[in-house]
């Protein structure tokens, strides 16, 4: 069950306990949604963030010829949503969808404000989810400007190993600012060097 994961989840990181998070959540939305449902809207305030119990999440926007542009995956056990948004009630440049049937929970911002009250570790932890969320973006920055289509995919499998099997190679190539046929020719390279790939 999707709330189940989700406490397996929170209780993991933080020290929250059985009747803390079963009284923070008792009115917490849950969702099963198929493939292309669509989360958030550019437009939108966010509302909510998204940890995905099953399934697979992406944010992505669109540029100035209205080509999709993929900033994030989001697999099981990851939260994704737009912190700008959501925390500065202002409308969202993003989209989020599914890129398969998936499980969701959502979390809004009381939600978070309320168990930080209760649970320090919470607090921190969630502190540190920010923290890793930009320390990510700026990584993912420096790699679009500076790094190889090569390296840019080799960073890819490392964050996310098993994505290949379960997101379009167009959606790759977007993540990674390639073209669809550059992540092929990348992808045979590292074949010929005996780099097992996918």
């Amino acid at each position: 069950m999707p709330i189940e994961n989700f406490k397996q989840y929170i209780q993991y990181h933080t020290q929250l306990s059985n009747e803390h998070f079963n009284e923070l959540t008792k009115n917490i939305k849950v969702d099963v949604l198929k493939k292309h449902t669509r989360l958030l809207n550019q437009g939108e305030v966010c509302r909510s963030s998204f940890f995905v119990s099953k399934g697979l999440l992406r944010l992505y926007t669109l540029d100035h010829q209205g080509k999709e542009v993929v900033l994030q995956f989001a697999p099981e056990n990851w939260i994704v949503g737009d912190r700008s948004s959501a925390y500065f009630n202002q409308a969202s440049d993003y989209f989020i969808d599914c890129i398969e049937d998936s499980e969701i929970v959502f979390i809004d911002r009381q939600l978070i404000e309320r168990a930080s009250d209760i649970d320090k570790n919470f607090r921190i932890y969630f502190d540190n989810l920010l923290h890793n969320h930009i320390r990510h973006m700026q990584r993912r920055i420096s790699f679009l400007l500076c790094a190889t289509a090569e390296q840019r995919y080799m960073e890819f499998i490392t964050l996310y190993p098993d994505l290949m099997l379960r997101a379009p190679q167009w959606m790759i190539a977007s993540y990674l600012g390639i073209t669809p046929e550059s992540l092929s020719r990348v992808r045979k390279e590292l074949a010929n060097k005996h780099f097992r790939t996918i």
